[in-house]
């Protein structure tokens, strides 16, 4: 039809919903559009379902060319969103059977998880939704419905409670002045030649000016538009209806403005010219516009008339089986992006739904400490929720991903937060440390007091058959092991990590030197050795420093070369104990580290060798018995260390180290001066040169 006016230049007006096609000059040259730029409708309708946290979502669209520019166009608005289309649903315009609708598409529709429907298309092609809702009552389903459907249009009254609920997004239109008030007003009676009013009137009142029976209504003359009910009739102005009122007034001021030139133009006995032709109408068509009585510019030119206005209205059906259309919201597109869309939520009536805000999921949301793990073969807004990993964290909803802790931090046990890890060192301010600083001090004070012993009586004759300068040198190296582990309690500083372990691998070797020195010595006094013998010359008083001095040099050598290859410093360790940073001391090179606790217990094992080959030598003070049992006890105390050692974590392990070197210390000390001590100071009596004499074998004199 439209080509064929075409062909005439008739001038063709649409008041419809805007239709790009329509829009090309070359191909409908003579077609004008009133209504607004419907393109950002798309957009409008994701907003709110972002705004609602939808996300999977039913599209029921008419089967034309409008139909599918909105299909894609929210296709692609949905996914920049990410939001899920559910299903989709094109009714065919062609098609107005009820069977088709009910057999086909509200089995689908109603079947579907999405709890969200968004449905786009114009009242009549939709009329055939409507009439498939005759026999249901009850749908748990949202419904979204565009500007282009009126949605209180229904055959039967029933049929709109499916719909409850809903909300639909109308051009946003201003208020015409005095247009409720004429509608208060007319009727057919007023207005006896309108034949359109007086059909409407008898159908929407269901009475009859004429009755043909007693018994049917005749209609009454005080009846008003404002008591039917909104799906008979609105007294607002809808967005179609808005159109169609400027579209009169269009053609109104482009008549008068054609008359108004002609006019001018001829004179009164040229009043046959007035009539115009059709074709000439296009020229004041094109560039028409006013401000109408509701204030709003309107433009029959396409290029100037504006994008379309969105008010968002909730259908609600109330109690008493009135219904409304309540104005919740509005999107207005092409401004600022924070002002563009408003919804009131508290203003929303859900239907069935009451006042709860519907999920429209397709699973449900993963809260924090958990993330979304993607189901194989759905859509991205199908998931299921997994814990996050250990170490790992989600303090949001719907997490894609868990995300680290600071290495300051470490999860709760919900893992939705970090937490500040806990400081650790051996502080000698807690109990343990102050009980190991304690025992440090109290043992080298002990040890302090055995070595004043020993000088006090240094010309007693066990102090002299022990050899004193050995005796000294072995207690003051077991001073400084007591006090050494100090080093290892306290805050670790740069000065006490490069001192702790070499100065307690120097001071240990000192002392197990010092003791393969008294070993040596006990075992070539008392072994038959022929005059001549070369043997002979080690029993020289300096051979025993010599021993010391050169064991302990080795020492001394491989600690410079730790300090100098790889020294240790101080680390803060965020991973070996969880919930703790520890600060340790690292000790640069381990193979170092173990080098030096090696040799010492070479010594030891080599001490405790001889020592223990010696142990039936004949004489009242025996050095080899102590020294194979002190030994015995240092070599297991450290034999039992290594394996303690490298399974402790945190301050466990400097416990552990700590405890080896004040138990291997206090072992030497109780097994070999704790008994002489005891002679000294006890029994003086057997601390005499008679007592050794009438004992000793000769051979023991050359020990003395």
């Amino acid at each position: 039809m439209g080509t064929l006016l075409d062909l005439y230049k008739f001038p063709q007006i649409s008041y419809g919903p805007f239709d790009s096609i329509l829009s090309d000059k070359v191909q409908f040259p003579y077609i004008y559009q009133m209504a607004p730029k419907d393109s950002s409708l798309h957009q409008g309708v994701v907003r709110l379902i972002v705004y609602f946290e939808w996300n999977w979502i039913g599209l029921v669209v008419s089967n034309d060319m409008r139909g599918e520019k909105f299909l894609w166009g929210m296709k692609e608005e949905m996914v920049k969103s990410r939001v899920c289309l559910s299903f989709t649903e094109k009714i065919p315009v062609s098609e107005r059977r009820y069977k088709e609708s009910y057999e086909n598409f509200m089995p689908r529709i109603l079947a579907s998880s999405s709890k969200v429907i968004v449905i786009h298309g114009d009242t009549d092609s939709l009329m055939i939704l409507r009439y498939s809702q005759i026999f249901i009552i009850i749908i748990e389903k949202v419904w979204i419905a565009t500007s282009h459907w009126d949605i209180t249009m229904r055959p039967l009254h029933v049929s709109g409670y499916i719909f409850n609920g809903a909300l639909t997004f109308s051009y946003l239109t201003n208020e015409i002045p005095g247009l409720k008030t004429f509608l208060k007003t007319v009727t057919p009676f007023k207005y006896p030649d309108d034949i359109l009013l007086r059909g409407f009137w008898l159908s929407a009142f269901r009475c009859s000016d004429q009755p043909k029976n007693p018994e049917q209504e005749i209609c009454s003359p005080n009846a008003s538009l404002a008591i039917l009910p909104l799906c008979s009739f609105d007294m607002t102005m809808s967005g179609l209806s808005y159109t169609i009122y400027n579209t009169v007034y269009a053609v109104a001021w482009a008549l008068h403005e054609m008359f108004v030139r002609k006019s001018e133009k001829r004179t009164i006995e040229d009043e046959e010219h007035l009539i115009p032709s059709p074709w000439q109408l296009h020229s004041f068509l094109k560039n028409t516009q006013f401000k109408n009585s509701a204030g709003d510019d309107v433009f029959v030119e396409e290029s100037k008339s504006s994008e379309a206005q969105y008010a968002i209205m909730n259908y609600v059906i109330f109690p008493n089986e009135t219904e409304a259309l309540i104005k919740v919201g509005q999107f207005v597109p092409k401004v600022p992006l924070d002002n563009d869309f408003t919804i009131h939520v508290d203003a929303i009536e859900w239907g069935w739904w009451n006042s709860k805000v519907p999920c429209g999921v397709c699973s449900d949301s993963c809260g924090p400490g958990f993330m979304k793990t993607p189901l194989e073969g759905q859509p991205i807004c199908c998931f299921k929720c997994s814990q996050c990993p250990e170490e790992e964290i989600s303090s949001q909803m719907n997490a894609e991903h868990c995300m680290k802790c600071p290495e300051d931090e470490y999860p709760n046990k919900q893992r939705d937060r970090c937490l500040p890890k806990v400081v650790t060192f051996l502080n000698v301010q807690e109990p343990l440390g102050m009980t190991l600083a304690f025992i440090a001090i109290s043992l080298s004070f002990l040890t302090a007091l055995i070595l004043w012993v020993f000088v006090k009586f240094q010309d007693t004759p066990i102090v002299k058959a022990n050899n004193r300068t050995l005796s000294y040198t072995l207690l003051i190296s077991l001073i400084f092991c007591f006090l050494c582990s100090l080093l290892f309690i306290g805050h670790p500083t740069p000065a006490t990590c490069l001192l702790r372990q070499t100065v307690f691998g120097v001071v240990f070797t000192v002392a197990v030197s010092s003791i393969l020195a008294k070993t040596i010595i006990v075992v070539l006094a008392f072994k038959g050795i022929r005059p001549g013998s070369r043997i002979r010359m080690f029993m020289h008083p300096r051979v025993s420093i010599y021993v010391v001095l050169i064991c302990s040099g080795i020492q001394v050598i491989f600690c410079a070369l730790w300090l100098v290859i790889s020294p240790p410093f101080p680390e803060a360790d965020t991973h070996s104990q969880y919930g703790h940073i520890i600060l340790r001391c690292n000790e640069g090179s381990d193979f170092v580290f173990y080098c030096v606790l090696g040799y010492m217990g070479f010594l030891a094992l080599g001490s405790f060798t001889v020592a223990f080959l010696a142990r039936n030598l004949p004489d009242t003070f025996n050095e080899a018995k102590f020294i194979t049992f002190s030994m015995l006890v240092f070599c297991s105390v450290w034999a039992s260390f290594l394996p303690t050692y490298q399974s402790a974590k945190g301050k466990a392990m400097v416990v552990v180290e700590i405890f080896s070197i004040l138990a291997s210390s206090a072992g030497l000390l109780g097994c070999i001066f704790i008994p002489k001590c005891y002679v000294i100071l006890l029994c003086p009596d057997r601390n005499t040169l008679e007592q050794i004499q009438n004992k000793q074998d000769s051979r023991g004199k050359i020990f003395l």
